[in-house]
């Protein structure tokens, strides 16, 4: 994801005092980087379609046909919500350390309260939002800038748009590709 003011600015909160609302932080001299806010934001927004996922975990779900790609446009099968359920929980798992993804564990997926959360881990109210705030930094960074497919924005995720980074080649580039082939096999030298 390209991090720009465009990007951060409806994600930012109002309220912060690092970006006072923009989205951007200064870092080095001339340099921004996304504020911490917006990370949260971004882990909210995935957390926020997770649960409705788990929601409707009852309902089956239809299984969608997509297209994958590539130049003879192969097709495949898939179920969108299990699918992101399952990358949440793999990511999360495999970014965070072991006393952060149990406070995760505990607190998000199963969802538990600060109180409880705090006498089942046997840490104070203080080290349990403190965890909570990087926790949802962490996660927030990663989801939207996991690689090749992220999980935020949630909607390209479901949307199944893919990703072309090289457009179908047409009649005149085949020429020309054909033509240059053959002219290289020819010798310089006259």
């Amino acid at each position: 994801m390209q991090w720009e003011r465009s990007n951060v600015i409806g994600l930012a909160r109002a309220s912060c005092n690092f970006c006072h609302g923009y989205g951007m932080r200064p870092v080095l001299r001339g340099t921004e980087a996304p504020c911490n806010c917006v990370f949260r934001a971004v882990f909210r927004a995935c957390y926020r379609r997770f649960r409705e996922c788990v929601a409707l975990g009852s309902h089956t779900n239809a299984v969608t046909w997509e297209r994958s790609g590539g130049p003879t446009g192969y097709r495949t099968y898939s179920r969108k919500r299990e699918e992101y359920m399952a990358d949440f929980c793999l990511v999360s798992r495999r970014t965070l350390e072991d006393v952060e993804y149990r406070v995760f564990r505990v607190h998000h997926l199963l969802g538990a309260d600060f109180k409880l959360c705090c006498r089942q881990l046997n840490i104070d109210r203080g080290q349990f939002f403190h965890h909570v705030y990087d926790i949802e930094e962490r996660l927030g960074r990663v989801f939207a800038e996991l690689t090749p497919y992220a999980l935020y924005p949630v909607s390209e995720y479901f949307a199944g748009a893919t990703r072309f980074d090289m457009q179908p080649a047409t009649s005149s580039d085949r020429l020309h590709h054909q033509g240059s082939r053959q002219l290289s096999s020819f010798p310089l030298s006259a």
